[in-house]
């Protein structure tokens, strides 16, 4: 199916809702920090732990887990993520920028002992806090480096089959994860027959440049909805057939037994064919878009409370 990216509207709503009173608020204040990064919350009770990340009196879903079910992916988006792994010709090195309370990638290595897995979080507080209430656990085979994406993806040249982002400061993907450049980057790590998966937020005034400058360095480009964020699968050569994917997601459903189907999600695709916005370079970008990003990394501190 093909769908341009304008698509994605009627989602935005539901995603500014749910991130502007997420259910997490109802619970108790576990911890609170302030970090170079990040204004972090962190909620619970005895059912269910969650991060949020607040920005102006508002909080956004970072993680959650249910205390008693670890292979249960509860933010419907970090499900789709797991998709990478259909695509891929061999996922057998996962590297994921952003790691938030670790959910998806502690997910995949429940299921893909044998996958070696590094993380790179840039704040390292949110690292802490991922392996004090969500069982984010390092071994040989998963790591976590406290770094900046870009930077990180600049100074290491090893390639990967899986490639996730998912690095969000509250609302905003940081732009220097949103460029041609960093796209480029990041293709240039990918190992034969990679992909790369990223999760943007619809609401933002950046969603149609973002998936358009996906495109220009990814041919092919495919959409999910993930319960109001839309995750994008990116990668080399034509788009696969839809029969295609779904035998790669039967095969990779069928070897390592995962919680969530791959199957079904991948039922849910939809193609970018038309896109519509304009193609962020690093030396370009909608002022009005970085109005808000500096004033956002000035004052939402200042202007965040903890919930009463």
């Amino acid at each position: 199916m093909t769908e341009r990216s304008g698509f994605w509207r009627a989602a935005a709503a539901a995603a500014a809702i749910a991130l502007a009173a997420p259910a997490a608020l109802a619970a108790d204040l576990l911890e609170r920090r302030e970090s170079l990064y990040n204004n972090i919350f962190i909620f619970g009770d005895k059912d269910t732990v969650t991060m949020t990340f607040g920005h102006n009196k508002r909080y956004y879903t970072e993680s959650s887990m249910k205390l008693a079910e670890p292979t249960l992916l509860t933010v419907d988006y970090t499900r789709y993520m797991t998709l990478g792994v259909a695509y891929a010709a061999k996922p057998d090195r996962i590297l994921e920028i952003g790691l938030g309370g670790g959910r998806t990638v502690s997910y995949l290595k429940m299921f893909m002992p044998d996958t070696a897995i590094l993380a790179v979080e840039i704040d390292k507080d949110v690292v802490d806090l991922a392996k004090k209430y969500f069982k984010f656990t390092e071994s040989a085979s998963m790591r976590a480096v406290v770094a900046d994406g870009r930077s990180f993806l600049m100074r290491d040249p090893e390639k990967w089959d899986v490639i996730l982002i998912d690095a969000y400061r509250g609302p905003f993907v940081p732009f220097h994860l949103l460029t041609r450049e960093f796209y480029t980057l990041v293709k240039s790590r990918l190992a034969p027959g990679g992909v790369v998966v990223q999760n943007i937020e619809p609401s933002t005034m950046l969603f149609d440049s973002a998936t358009t400058t996906l495109a220009s360095v990814f041919p092919s480009v495919d959409l999910y909805d993930g319960g109001g964020n839309v995750v994008a699968v990116a990668y080399e050569g034509q788009s696969l057939r839809q029969a295609d994917l779904l035998a790669r997601a039967a095969r990779a459903q069928e070897r390592f037994k995962f919680r969530h189907d791959l199957r079904a999600m991948a039922q849910a695709r939809r193609v970018l064919s038309r896109p519509v916005g304009k193609v962020m370079t690093d030396d370009f970008a909608p002022v009005e878009t970085l109005r808000a990003i500096e004033k956002h990394n000035e004052k939402w501190k200042e202007q965040t409370d903890a919930p009463r």
